[in-house]
């Protein structure tokens, strides 16, 4: 019981690690000035192959190579999650370095909601009323918002979606977190190397133009987008899914609150009215999804309950001779 305890406590603080620092995040990129959004992008995927090949390397996980070169299907669909998650990175880092925190912190609050869209688009999954009414409540925050800004919020529905996507090729490819970066980034590599070396024959590549510091900010992109997956591994293995759930929306947050408080960004009531119907959308969402956790938990345990006590095997009595 004492271990169970402990390990839940540490998958706890691992996941609070994790999203905490995809929270911070935007306060990394603007580090990497005057490099522009594409080359940060690029050095994204350069490094972090790199790191993430150490890592393979330091634990001796490589089995998992063999059978995915095997199977041209899962390599179709790492190839679409590389490309679905090269969109993701490379507009959320020009949206934070551009002004935008706020509006890309709504694409992962609202990410959630369009998962949940996707699963009925693609999936064909059915909903329950709550699950419906967070959708429509979401919608019409994106409403009011559009209408707010006298533009749709592009931004935010194209993470939303991208990540949305991503998750279910993610899922349908069905690696672990390590693997999958590891899979996903050797896919992007030669392309963002290629982008790297044209930058360096043209002169506009910031690498190595800025001073030690600027050049080891940008190789520590490894780094910065290979570790919070790291522990968001640890904690996926040592808490249940229900927590994850409410996790997640650490991110988002953060990344909110520095758009509002650090980068002062501007919040028009318009902007508040829609944020505030996302979040009313997100906690029915929570409350349902902890109602139904708490509902299975008791099926669960008056089945088990109801099931009559198996009787033990008797061993045949022999007499002694």
């Amino acid at each position: 019981m004492k271990t169970e305890t402990n390990d839940g406590r540490a998958g706890l603080l691992y996941g609070i690690g994790a999203y905490g620092m995809w929270g911070l995040v935007p306060l990394f990129w603007p580090l990497l000035k005057p490099a522009g959004a594409v080359e940060i992008l690029a050095h994204r995927m350069v490094w972090s192959l790199a790191f993430v090949g150490l890592a393979l390397l330091a634990v001796r996980r490589w089995s998992w190579i063999p059978e995915l070169v095997r199977s041209p299907r899962k390599l179709g669909l790492i190839t679409v999650a590389a490309a679905v998650i090269t969109v993701n990175w490379g507009l959320y880092i020009w949206s934070v370095n551009t002004g935008h925190v706020v509006e890309a912190s709504l694409g992962y609050f609202i990410n959630p909601l369009v998962t949940i869209a996707l699963g009925v688009l693609v999936l064909k999954e059915r909903l329950r009323p709550a699950q419906w009414a967070a959708v429509g409540v979401g919608l019409s925050a994106v409403v009011v918002l559009a209408v707010g800004a006298g533009r749709p919020p592009w931004i935010s529905l194209t993470l939303a979606f991208s990540f949305a996507v991503y998750g279910l090729v993610k899922k349908k490819v069905n690696l672990g977190g390590l693997e999958s970066l590891a899979a996903e980034t050797a896919v992007q590599f030669l392309p963002a190397l290629g982008y790297l070396v044209w930058l360096g024959t043209t002169g506009g590549l910031a690498f190595g133009s800025h001073g030690a510091g600027h050049t080891a900010l940008l190789a520590a992109t490894g780094i910065v987008t290979a570790v919070p997956l790291v522990c968001f591994g640890a904690a996926a293995i040592r808490v249940p899914l229900s927590t994850l759930g409410l996790l997640q929306y650490l991110a988002p947050t953060f990344q909110f609150l520095l758009g509002v408080v650090y980068f002062h960004e501007e919040m028009p009531p318009e902007r508040w009215a829609g944020f505030a119907l996302v979040w009313l959308a997100l906690t029915l969402l929570t409350w349902d999804a902890l109602r139904t956790a708490r509902r299975s938990r008791a099926a669960v345990a008056a089945a088990a309950a109801a099931s009559p006590v198996e009787p033990l095997p008797v061993s045949p009595v022999t007499s002694a001779p």
